[in-house]
């Protein structure tokens, strides 16, 4: 499961972690935790079986921060990239098993304005010699998280008013789908071994379900939405997904819940 609860102390308050207890999810990618780990340290932030490992913002308090939640124990969690500017920020965390690794992403968003855009751009230029690496590297790879960037006209209500809006701009929708083998409306496939795939597009081909809404005016209630929270996986994990679903009801944060089950 992949679930940006814009603020956990928020999502458990309004009953997230009764709900999820519910749900037998192996593993819980958070985003947005905009807590540090000794406030979520109490016994509700902790499901029975789970254990937690959490990296929060260093750079400002209540801000950002991802979290895993896992039954097993990894053989190893890591929490940073090697740029500063990025790994403060609280935007990754990775953990390992065997040669299966699942990683909780945030990727910045440019909505605030051009200063966080371009930075957003920076990220987005570092990040992708690392990801081609990750494919190269031989391991199994499930990447969680709310990218902040919609794939095609099915990813999002209103396409042709928020072309000139952070999240739709066309160099960012270039860059994911470059990154991506499935093909999308505006986007071919890549050979399957050089990309990293989709799962609700492969599952879900011509699919037009959202995973965020604005909080502004009706949007959730009239179902007007961007699909900005996604989990790509290398080729080897791609031949084991089965099915996904997103959750946007009972509501616990402007995004919903994103579950994919993987054959063993």
């Amino acid at each position: 499961m992949s679930f940006n609860a814009n603020g956990l102390r928020s999502a458990a308050s309004k009953g997230f972690f009764d709900w999820f207890r519910k749900r037998d999810v192996d593993l819980l990618c958070i985003q947005e935790t905009k807590a540090q780990a000794h406030q979520l340290a109490a016994p509700e932030f902790f499901p029975q079986g789970y254990k937690a490992w959490f990296r929060d913002a260093t750079t400002r308090k209540g801000y950002s921060g991802v979290a895993i939640y896992s039954r097993r124990q990894p053989d190893e969690v890591r929490t940073g990239l090697g740029w500063d500017e990025f790994d403060e920020e609280g935007r990754y965390i990775e953990a390992r098993f065997g040669d299966l690794s699942v990683v909780s992403f945030y990727i910045p968003s440019g909505s605030s304005g051009e200063p966080r855009q371009e930075f957003k751009y920076q990220v987005m230029d570092w990040l992708r010699p690392i990801l081609d690496e990750w494919l190269r590297s031989g391991r199994r790879y499930v990447l969680c998280g709310d990218w902040n960037i919609v794939r095609s006209r099915l990813d999002i209500k209103n396409w042709t008013s928020n072309q000139k809006n952070s999240g739709c701009l066309p160099r960012e929708r270039e860059w994911l789908n470059t990154l991506c083998v499935d093909a999308t409306e505006g986007a071919d496939a890549r050979d399957p071994a050089g990309g990293w795939a989709d799962a609700y597009r492969v599952l879900h081909p011509q699919g037009q379900d959202y995973t965020w809404w604005s909080n502004r005016g009706a949007a959730r209630a009239n179902n007007v939405g961007w699909r900005i929270d996604y989990q790509l996986v290398s080729l080897a994990q791609r031949a084991r997904l089965e099915s996904c679903r997103i959750f946007p009801e009972p509501r616990f944060s402007d995004h919903a819940p994103f579950v994919v089950d993987y054959s063993a």
